[in-house]
């Protein structure tokens, strides 16, 4: 017989799971888990709710500890440290096929002697399900993840695509309370990765089940997450809706880890009203909008987002109910980046520094595009500005 695969037999039982959710709790709380490998403390203090129906990333480098954090939850690794409470009941020291979650694997871990059918099968016949019932489930899963017409082919006879479509039917099939995802995606090129991206959004979005991916592409994680859990070295760094997280880091870490950034070092001279003015070694001075948290006044970074700089051959552009650009930054232009969509100018400033600017290819022709080494004016607002302490 074949061996069974951690977590795909999984419990079913949410008695009381349902009372509890419907008192305002959140499906899945973490409380204060720690897991320690010899001297290394993988995952170091953390903590996080996690509602019900909600599709929740975390993000971060490699050895951060989210993966180690994902493997606790599925009941492959003990936690050393705190408590895992799903809809209200301590899992952290039940076994995986004790849990009502199941576990997508990054390389799949399909049986490569069993069809289509029978890999989606083979949790629920594990766990006794009657042969009617079994393939009611299977067909069920085969049209929910559009494998119609291929339930009697092997893994090798299916592209990329189509066996990362069998993992997910057989994750989903016990219908667990939680779907974990570990870098479900990472095998597949770019333009399947973002058609599945829409794939997998949407069908979190019809079963209302609650989703948590682990992932280090940013991108990804901005696409699909309601809200992103960033890790760094066994803790979390900041959770934030993905806009949040992209417009308001709470950390300069997380703003350079999180999108393309600018950063001019410097501290603070002075306030003006509402607006901080901080002087730079590679900008000069700049004026930014007051930071929502408040900032010493020590060493502090300005961070500008490529996108929200302005490129112009004379200066800044009047625009109707628009606050007037305070910040102009002189420069040549260094480099240039042809993406498609956007072009990326990066500025070589009179004044030291360098400045990325991202600007939108809105006419087909160049007809106003910058050409290297051609003197602009960069100009950008203080609300387009975020503060950091450096």
């Amino acid at each position: 017989m074949a061996e069974e695969l951690p977590g795909t037999n999984v419990a079913a039982d949410t008695a009381g799971g349902d009372a509890f959710l419907a008192a305002g709790q959140p499906l899945l709380r973490i409380e204060g888990v720690a897991k320690t490998f010899g001297t290394f403390r993988a995952v170091d203090g953390v903590s996080l709710d996690i509602g019900a129906g909600e599709f929740f990333a975390l993000l971060g480098p490699s050895g951060c500890g989210k993966t180690t954090l994902l493997r606790m939850l599925a009941g492959f690794e003990a936690p050393d440290e705190g408590r895992i409470l799903l809809g209200g009941k301590d899992i952290g020291q039940a076994l995986p096929h004790e849990r009502p979650i199941n576990m997508m694997f990054q390389n799949y871990a399909l049986f490569p002697h069993l069809s289509v059918r029978d890999n989606i099968a083979f949790g629920l016949k594990r766990a006794g399900m009657p042969r009617a019932d079994i393939a009611a489930r299977v067909a069920e899963m085969v049209a929910l993840v559009k494998l119609e017409g291929l339930e009697k082919r092997k893994p090798d006879q299916l592209s990329g695509g189509q066996r990362q479509r069998v993992a997910l039917a057989r994750a989903l099939a016990r219908r667990p309370q939680l779907l974990l995802l570990d870098e479900p995606l990472a095998a597949l090129d770019k333009k399947l990765r973002e058609n599945t991206q829409a794939e997998l959004m949407e069908l979190q979005r019809r079963l209302g089940m609650t989703f948590i991916i682990v992932t280090h592409d940013q991108e990804e994680a901005m696409t699909m997450a309601d809200r992103i859990g960033v890790m760094k070295s066994g803790k979390l760094a900041q959770v934030a809706s993905p806009r949040e997280l992209y417009e308001a880091p709470r950390s300069r870490w997380i703003a350079e880890f999180v999108g393309d950034i600018n950063l001019f070092d410097g501290e603070s001279k002075l306030r003006d009203g509402r607006r901080l003015v901080i002087g730079t070694r590679d900008a000069g001075a700049l004026v930014v909008a007051e930071p929502r948290e408040a900032v010493g006044t020590g060493k502090l970074a300005v961070a500008i987002r490529p996108e929200k700089v302005k490129l112009s051959r004379h200066g800044p552009v009047s625009e109707a109910g628009r606050e007037t650009a305070i910040n102009t930054l002189d420069g040549v232009i260094a480099d240039i980046c042809y993406l498609g969509g956007t072009t990326t100018y990066k500025v070589k400033l009179d004044t030291g520094g360098m400045l990325q600017a991202s600007v939108a290819n809105s006419a087909r022709l160049d007809v106003d595009a910058y050409s290297l080494n051609q003197h602009v004016v960069a100009w950008f607002t203080p609300d387009d500005c975020v503060v950091l302490q450096s």
